[in-house]
């Protein structure tokens, strides 16, 4: 079961959401608060995976509360106000719902957490795919999918047969999300699929009709990597 609060200054929204949570048989409820204090003293005696936490609240803010905790759990912000998408990517909640919250838009949000739950508990070697942080929501991608990852400053591209995925950090930090088996980096601003390369030659390779170079530093542990010898 995946333990939640619900936390809103609303009795109405406390009841509505408490409604949706009882009609889940994946969710139990642990509370429901209506300020950020009890919230923090409800968490000091109770293990919570998830807040459906109300952003507009007298005296401390949801959001403000979120940036206070030193471990939160995953978050679902509810609001009236659409103007607090961004800020919500910024401290990563799993997803955002706009007041009126329908049944079904509840369930989705359901769903996120739960496949954020597993993929939090599991190693990337137990999984097939990953989550991806992009465009205010996290993106499930297959493994199997990615061709390869562009460094691009602060910022990385994963590149797929279908879609280009721009997330915020950096070429290090993809690949230690990567299963190490699979995929290798070869430059200092590009890692690839092992089994989505084509052609090697020289300092290039090839995947999807696409150069990419392979750095001098780089390039001795990919040979190995992929079982070639260097001519």
């Amino acid at each position: 079961m995946i333990r939640c609060l619900i936390v809103d200054d609303e009795p109405l929204a406390r009841e509505i959401l408490g409604q949706y949570v009882s009609q889940s048989d994946e969710l139990q409820l642990v509370g429901a608060c209506k300020n950020a204090n009890e919230v923090v003293e409800l968490l000091q005696k109770e293990s919570v995976d998830v807040l459906f936490l109300d952003i507009q609240m007298p005296g401390i803010s949801g959001m403000a509360l979120m940036k206070s905790l030193e471990n939160p759990p995953l978050v679902v912000f509810t609001t009236a106000y659409d103007q607090y998408a961004v800020e919500g990517y910024e401290v990563s909640a799993v997803d955002y719902l706009l007041k009126p919250i329908s049944p079904d838009r509840f369930k989705k949000a359901v769903e996120k957490v739960r496949e954020m739950i597993q993929y939090k508990k599991s190693s990337s070697r137990d999984l097939n795919y990953m989550f991806i942080r992009a465009d205010y929501q996290d993106i499930k991608v297959m493994f199997d999918d990615i061709l390869y990852v562009e460094g691009l400053k602060d910022y990385v591209k994963v590149v797929t047969k279908e879609k280009r995925i721009i997330t915020l950090t950096n070429i290090k930090g993809m690949l230690e999300k990567l299963p190490q088996d699979r995929f290798i980096r070869v430059h200092k601003s590009y890692i690839v699929a092992k089994d989505k390369v084509q052609t090697v030659k020289g300092t290039i390779l090839t995947i999807d009709d696409k150069e990419i170079p392979i750095g001098l530093t780089f390039k001795d542990n990919f040979m190995k990597g992929m079982n070639l010898k260097d001519k």
